[in-house]
This record gives structure tokens, C-alpha cells and sequence, in this order.
């Protein structure tokens, strides 16, 4: 369990929306990244409003082998909830067994990874492999929704590649099949993350289906958050890798309104959380691709950078972030 204390932010009412009979509170919500959205980072992004805590995808096939790094993935914290498991596979009797394998963890959403476009997941049919088989995903929707006790979700992309763009053909089959919500990152598979995402596609999938729809794609500012919902009637927005580094982004607040004092009390309560969840050297390891987007606002001197980015050792990290804190603000003389 990770040492941040913080709890979810206060609730208002009503609900945004709901997925089955869980109420969701917020408009915006943390994508599941593989490398980043982990227990000490989902949060860390909870505490500051993001409406749910997806977890990175986990490989159904790991899952079924009960492998260690597959339990650290699917750990949470109560004040996360709701808590989305995030699945992958090609094979719909796997994808099957993992979800009710995973339902030991008391998840409560568990949503099926159909847009990831690295060559060695959807190349093998998984991820955005799926989305080559809009029946296939009708099937893998009916089978699951009515095996599980939970709502069963869906996170797509637009096609394959430019000339098979079959998002509403997917997103129905999703609804039509027991899904309780799409969220649609607005690029094609071939697309990865380069050129504009098409949010105009959300819209259409947004007419389509009577179902919740969450947007995804070039949502960099708490300004967009605002735009992609106007133009495209979503319910909520996803933020990826704009939430690098900026959980802020869920306060709306803009980067260049956060102090520099609050920013270094955040990266080592961000530190924390991985120390607790990783141990000391992994820890502050992998806590620098984290910390290379907090630091670039600040612009540190290189030398001071390069010596933070560095070290190992977390008491000494501490020590050079000091030198990083704002300096005091003389007293007039009287």
C-alpha cells in the first residue's frame, strides 16, 4: 500500500454519471498508462479530483500465472475507488478467466483494452488488434457482461489505420453487448500518438450509443477539458500525458499557477508513495520519468538537474530538492 494519506476529493452532487449503479463524481480522469498510472501516481491524481483510478493494463495471461508483478499492478487503495482493472488479450476464453480471476481483488469496473497500438500487443490481436473483429468484440462484450458482477467497460481507437476507421461499428457492438461505457482515444492504431486527435469521431460515437462516453486525445490544459466536453457532449475526459507531472491538471489549475514551494512538497509526496510501494532503490528509479516533467517548469540549473535525476540514495534527493525551494522574501526594516 502506498504511503499517500490523501483521500478523494469531496463529492458533489449529483453524480456526472453513472457506470452500472456506481456514481461517478468529476470530468476528468486518469488514462491507464503502462510505466506511470501505478498505485503511489493513480493516487496521488485521485486525491487532486480525477473521477476514477484505472489501472495500467494487465496481460490476461499474467494474470492466470499469478506473476508477481501482475499482483503489484492490480494493488489499490480503498481511497481510490472506483477502481477500474484494465485488462488485455486476443483470446476471449483467457480474457474470461483473468476477469474472474481478478474479482478476488474487489475491483469495480474491470474494462478491456482494445487501443493499445504497440506492435507486440495489437499485432498479436490484442489492444487495438481487436478492433479488426467489431463481432469478435460483440462476443468478448456479451460474454464478459454477463459472467461478471461487475460493469464491463471498453477503451478503443478510431481503427486500425486511416482506411479502417470502424469506431462506431465497435462502439456499438460494445453497447449493444452489456458495456457500460467507451472511452475512445480519437487516433488510429497506425496513428500511435502523432498528428490531431479527431474529436469529432467522439461526437459521432457520442450519437451512436446510449451508454456513457469518455474522450481521450489532446487534452493538455484544464481548458480542453472544458472545449472536448462542449464539442463533443462526453461525460468525462481522459488525460494521459498531460497529467505527466502536472496532477494539477485535475484541480483545473494551470501549471503556472501551482508555486514552486507547493510543487516540490508534491514531487516528495509523490516520491513517498513510490519509496512505500517500491522500496528505496527501485523507487526513486523509476520515480524519474515522473520527475523530469515536474522539474521542467522550474528550470533548475543543469548541473542541479543532472545531480537530482541522478541519485539514488532518498535522503540526499531530499537534500539537493532544497536547494530547489523558493528563497524567503525579506523583512522590510521598521
Amino acid at each position: 500500500m502506498s504511503a499517500l494519506t490523501t483521500s478523494p476529493p469531496a463529492q458533489p452532487a449529483p453524480p456526472g454519471f453513472h457506470l452500472g449503479t456506481i456514481p461517478v463524481y468529476g470530468e476528468a480522469i486518469l488514462a491507464p498508462m503502462d510505466g506511470f498510472s501505478d498505485l503511489p501516481f493513480r493516487s496521488l491524481c485521485r486525491s487532486f479530483g480525477s473521477a476514477l483510478s484505472y489501472t495500467p493494463f494487465v496481460n490476461a495471461m499474467e494474470v492466470l500465472a499469478r506473476s508477481p508483478r501482475t499482483e503489484r499492478l492490480l494493488a489499490f487503495d480503498e481511497a481510490e475507488r472506483p477502481v477500474v482493472y484494465q485488462l488485455f488479450d486476443s483470446d476471449e476464453d483467457r480474457l474470461l478467466r483473468a476477469a474472474q480471476a481478478v474479482l478476488a481483488h474487489r475491483p469495480d469496473v474491470l474494462d478491456i483494452n482494445m487501443g493499445c497500438s504497440v506492435r507486440c500487443v495489437s499485432g498479436r490481436g490484442a489492444g487495438a488488434g481487436l478492433l479488426r473483429d467489431p463481432r469478435k468484440v460483440a462476443r468478448l462484450m456479451a460474454t464478459l457482461s454477463r459472467a461478471l458482477p461487475i460493469p464491463v467497460t471498453a477503451k478503443i481507437r478510431l481503427g486500425w489505420d486511416a482506411g479502417s476507421r470502424n469506431y462506431l461499428d465497435v462502439a456499438r457492438a460494445v453497447a449493444e453487448n452489456g458495456g457500460a461505457l467507451i472511452a475512445i482515444h480519437a487516433r488510429t492504431r497506425e496513428q500511435g500518438y502523432t498528428g490531431l486527435a479527431d474529436w469529432d469521431a467522439i461526437a459521432a460515437v457520442k450519437d451512436a450509443v446510449s451508454i456513457p462516453v469518455v474522450g481521450n486525445g489532446d487534452v493538455q490544459r484544464p481548458a480542453d477539458v472544458g472545449r472536448m466536453r462542449r464539442h463533443t457532449r462526453c461525460e468525462a475526459v481522459m488525460i494521459g500525458r498531460g497529467a505527466i507531472g502536472n496532477p494539477w491538471i485535475f484541480q483545473g489549475r494551470e501549471r503556472t499557477q501551482v508555486p514552486r514551494r507547493e510543487t516540490l512538497a508534491t514531487i516528495r509526496l509523490h516520491l513517498q508513495g513510490m519509496l512505500d510501494t517500491y522500496g528505496p532503490r527501485e523507487g526513486i528509479i523509476l520515480f524519474r520519468k515522473h520527475l523530469t516533467r515536474y522539474l521542467a517548469p522550474l528550470q533548475p540549473p543543469g548541473e542541479l538537474r543532472a545531480a537530482i535525476l541522478a541519485e539514488t540514495d532518498p535522503a540526499r534527493f531530499v537534500t539537493l530538492l532544497h536547494q530547489l525551494e523558493p528563497l524567503p522574501v525579506p523583512v522590510a526594516a521598521v
